[in-house]
């Protein structure tokens, strides 16, 4: 019988031992964070939905490096880098996760799953009751996606690169996701990983950013519940089918997410129960099941050890930040073009992490007055703004692709 080494059966270890510390304090420190987003999803400090499969998959791949061949590591779950088609046959028969990345992330697929998911829970009338409000914040709320692109390559990135970063500052880490693939597909994973953790984060760092931007006494203005208009299924259904055609002859770049967005939409509304049931739960929470562990699997550490990745982490931040500022900002312009009786707080929401940020903003107009109620005009407001956020996704990708 030959003789076994202990670390011949233990690979995890030996693949340790035989790395670079960098490498292995990588491993180590990627573990340790991704048991910790399990346990802060779990708690609901962060968003369950993603974070816990996302740590869970850095945890395991991270832990679970073995030897390929006699110089080669690697794992058993994905190989994002295979392209050759002879390779990536072979692939999809050995790693366990290659066929879902192939078929559903790799090409976009699962973003515009989760957009119809998104739409079927979205109620366009929201956004109806006070379209040009709505969209005004919106636009306000894109100040990070757009003032992101001339740092970014004032820092260096060429401009596909800026403009798939400067895309964080929509929160909408589906559009993310899509840009990345089409303008930086070298720098995809790590953008939209750095998208998905920041999204996560803004739950918990919008309110400050609200409490600092406007005074309790604003943050507690109740808005007129008797002036909701009451928009009926045909309006909604006309316009989402007149606003998704425009959309897509104008921006054909960005016609899938936008078909996918307003056939939820579509669906929602057509009353269809059968539908409605599975793009809005086997649909929408399988596509997010899979996106969280896909993107933890992909948290490798050779990954974040890119040198672009902690510049990735700065332009990441600042354009959530600068998003949530320009949001505020939308809001106070028609606070005062309202005649000061429109809350300004529901300028957080066209940050279009829907419904995330509407919740914050009901969430932080509750604490002030808990007689206010804001969630239909965030909303509505966080709506435009994956509207809006998909325009400039549109613009983006067909001038710099």
């Amino acid at each position: 019988m030959p003789e076994i080494e202990l670390l011949q059966i233990f690979q995890g270890i030996a693949t340790m031992v035989a790395s670079e510390p960098t490498i292995v304090a990588a491993r180590i420190a990627l573990i340790v964070l991704g048991i910790t987003f399990v346990y802060l999803g779990v708690k609901g400090t962060l968003e369950p939905l993603i974070m816990i499969p996302m740590g869970f998959g850095m945890s395991s791949v991270n832990a679970g490096v073995l030897f390929l061949s006699a110089n080669t590591m690697g794992t058993l779950f994905i190989d994002p880098t295979v392209s050759d088609p002879l390779k990536l046959m072979e692939v999809l028969q050995i790693d366990f996760l290659q066929p879902i990345y192939t078929f559903t992330f790799s090409n976009g697929l699962i973003a515009c799953l989760i957009f119809m998911g998104i739409g079927v829970i979205s109620d366009i009338g929201y956004m109806l009751i006070s379209p040009f409000r709505c969209m005004t914040i919106a636009i306000m709320a894109e100040l990070g996606t757009l003032l992101t692109f001339p740092i970014a390559v004032a820092l260096g990135l060429p401009y596909n690169e800026a403009a798939a970063i400067a895309m964080v500052g929509s929160a909408d880490a589906p559009m993310v996701l899509y840009t990345s693939l089409l303008l930086a597909k070298d720098l995809f994973v790590p953008i939209t990983i750095v998208a998905y953790l920041y999204l996560s984060l803004a739950y918990a760092g919008y309110p400050y950013l609200v409490r600092v931007m406007v005074p309790k006494a604003l943050r507690g203005i109740k808005m007129e519940q008797k002036t909701v208009p009451n928009i009926s299924r045909a309006e909604k259904i006309t316009f989402a089918v007149i606003t998704s055609t425009l959309l897509c002859l104008l921006f054909p770049v960005a016609a899938p997410l936008f078909m996918s967005f307003f056939l939820g939409i579509i669906i929602r509304e057509s009353g269809v129960k059968q539908f409605v049931e599975f793009i809005g739960g086997p649909v929408l929470y399988g596509a997010t099941f899979f996106l969280g562990l896909l993107l933890g699997v992909l948290f490798e550490a050779a990954t974040i050890l890119n040198p672009k990745v902690i510049l990735l982490l700065i332009l990441g931040i600042t354009a959530l930040l600068l998003s949530g500022v320009g949001g505020i900002i939308g809001g106070y312009i028609v606070y005062w073009t309202s005649g000061r009786t429109f809350n300004p707080v529901i300028g957080i929401a066209g940050v279009s992490c829907l419904p995330t940020t509407a919740k914050v903003a009901q969430k932080e107009v509750h604490k002030a007055n808990k007689f206010a109620i804001i969630l239909p005009w965030a909303m509505g407001a966080s709506i435009s703004g994956v509207i809006s956020s998909a325009i400039i996704a549109g613009i983006y990708v067909t001038l710099l692709r």
